[in-house]
């Protein structure tokens, strides 16, 4: 295949719109235009939907995920030439944003500092970031699911330990005679977004027709924040107990698996990358 029309595809599926990558890429829209369509006419069938923005249709997933397997080999063959001056690799990369908030981005920040690459990270929820690998949009993810994914390998990075949290006089307010099912079906809970489930299957340890009100706060500094500040109990990572904290209740922990899923690429850069983030990863 036309390796140009693989670089448009990819530029116009990361830029969102044919204008933004015709920018990128230095050419006309027209030009963005006749490529796509040459690519088009030469499969038979539409790889991208035109929309706002613009995406991959499923045939062109399958080329996305061709164009960025290309993009990143090349850098790497003009870094052992030693011809890489000014390239870099672009490695997208998927993490929960637990992980961003406590270990996670001094390995990331270390890999760009030694190899020649650009990172772009996209903050997803562990329980479903392996949806980035299936569309070809990410590399490599930090994910809950221990299945590979078609294509891709896994192992094991560690865990992470969450417990029931809240303050000394949130406790005293809702539960002053302990967490029972009843006080739990009205005391206020901060959940992270509505693709958070953490707090959910704590509480269907207890009973599954608990339903308490709910505070969404979408950002893990903010999160722990809201928790301290009384808004809610929450499911707060050990990596960001802190003494102004109490346990809800004594032994309710969710220990949550992190696996390392990437493409099966033999990459200098992608194989650097996941053995620092399975190095900094916490164990407990």
């Amino acid at each position: 295949m036309d390796s140009e029309q693989l670089r448009t595809l990819l530029a116009v599926v990361d830029e969102g719109s044919f204008e933004d990558a015709a920018y990128a890429l230095g050419i006309t829209p027209s030009a963005v235009s006749q490529r796509i369509k040459a690519l088009e006419t030469q499969l038979g069938r539409t790889v991208l939907v035109r929309a706002r923005p613009v995406t991959a249709t499923e045939s062109g997933t399958v080329l996305l995920r061709l164009a960025r397997q290309q993009a990143l080999l090349q850098a790497d063959a003009l870094a052992e030439l030693g011809a890489a001056e000014g390239t870099r690799a672009t490695l997208s990369v998927v993490v929960n944003a637990d992980s961003l908030a406590t270990w996670a981005l001094a390995p990331l920040a270390d890999v760009a500092a030694s190899q020649p690459v650009r990172l772009e990270v996209r903050r997803e929820d562990q329980d479903h970031s392996t949806h980035w690998l299936r569309t070809g949009a990410a590399m490599a993810a930090v994910t809950s699911v221990a299945d590979p994914v078609p294509g891709c390998t896994v192992r094991r990075l560690g865990s992470m330990t969450y417990r029931p949290m809240c303050t000394p006089a949130y406790r005293g307010r809702w539960f002053p005679e302990g967490a029972s099912t009843a006080a739990l079906a009205q005391a206020p809970v901060v959940v992270f977004d509505r693709a958070d489930d953490l707090q959910h299957r704590w509480l269907r340890r207890r009973s599954r027709r608990l339903d308490p009100p709910q505070h969404h706060i979408p950002e893990s500094a903010s999160y722990a924040q809201a928790v301290r500040l009384g808004l809610g109990w929450g499911m707060i990572p050990d990596l960001q107990r802190t003494p102004d904290l109490v346990e809800l209740e004594p032994g309710g922990a969710v220990t949550v698996p992190l696996f390392w899923q990437q493409w099966k690429l033999r990459s200098p850069v992608l194989d650097a990358l996941a053995e620092a983030m399975a190095e900094a990863a916490p164990k407990a």
